[in-house]
């Protein structure tokens, strides 16, 4: 992997616009599709937007320079970026490159995938745990669930045509098998177990009340941290398990009645986490909504 910052961060932007602003028209940025899309919306579409396109050209250039590189693979929104690239390499170099573009996967109401409240939806276990990611999944819409079993899934299809009729309470065992097969491609099917184990538990009264909580996220804390005179906010706990992306966002969930603590609500955005909270076991289990939760544990 390389990082562009090699390149671009000894660029001089007088030296850049002479050597390769004459390499690019208005005219020709404001015939890709994308462009005329945005322009048609009155939406607005900054001068950095435009700059954009030229380095991502530059970059594409740079690269066949420096490793040989041929071909560019994007989304279709890239497509007039790449081009761009294409022809600054005939231009500038006389070389022959080359872009080739997926159709981007969008969700029912035209979002891009990926692009959720939430954020971003990390592969990295360290980054969205395997219940988390799970999670995303099963939350697929109505409309969209059979569509990805096809994308995301190996399941033959045979399988999923079979699942197409399903309507009502049966629609949602197909995004159980979604988000199980997703999961299992990406973490291994072997972490299901915990999953459905805390699901079962926690959110279903199983097993007698007793929850586990194996496949949550979790912190952890000292018995130092919460004895300490600023003690530890549970806002910031709920940011720290990725309950919430930000404090204010924290706030705004237990203003809304969202946020436990166990089974009990949390009414004070200000509230810190005693030793009582615990009482005699080492973790606590703070909730955002019904489906997601997390572990603070003492270590």
């Amino acid at each position: 992997m390389v990082n562009n910052d090699d390149w671009l961060s000894g660029l001089k932007y007088l030296q850049f616009l002479r050597d390769y602003g004459t390499h690019f028209t208005i005219n020709r940025m404001l015939s890709f599709e994308s462009v005329k899309q945005r322009l048609s919306r009155e939406a607005p579409f900054s001068f950095l937007e435009f700059n954009y396109m030229i380095l991502q050209a530059y970059d594409f250039l740079e690269l066949n320079r420096r490793h040989n590189a041929k071909l560019q693979l994007g989304g279709s929104d890239q497509w007039g970026n790449m081009i761009s690239g294409v022809e600054l390499g005939r231009r500038v170099d006389g070389v022959q490159l080359y872009a080739l573009t997926a159709p981007l996967i969008t969700t029912s109401d035209g979002k891009k995938m990926g692009k959720t409240a939430g954020g971003a939806v990390w592969l990295n276990a360290d980054k969205l745990s395997e219940y988390d990611y799970w999670q995303f999944w099963r939350n697929t819409s109505d409309d969209d669930v059979i569509r990805f079993l096809k994308l995301f899934t190996e399941l033959p299809l045979e399988e999923i045509e079979r699942m197409e009729g399903w309507t009502g309470a049966e629609i949602n065992k197909a995004k159980i098998v979604l988000a199980d097969e997703a999961t299992a491609l990406l973490h291994g099917r072997e972490c299901l177990a915990a999953i459905h184990d805390t699901i079962d538990t926690m959110f279903k009264g199983g097993k007698g009340g007793y929850s586990s909580t194996e496949g949550l996220n979790r912190v952890f804390v000292s018995e130092d941290d919460i004895i300490s005179e600023n003690g530890v906010k549970i806002i910031d706990m709920f940011v720290r398990l990725g309950l919430a992306s930000s404090k204010k966002e924290a706030r705004r969930l237990v203003q809304g009645g969202g946020a436990r603590l166990g089974d009990d609500k949390i009414s004070d955005e200000n509230a810190i986490l005693t030793k009582d909270d615990f009482g005699n076991n080492k973790e606590v289990t703070l909730r955002a909504g019904k489906k997601r939760a997390g572990v603070v544990e003492l270590k």
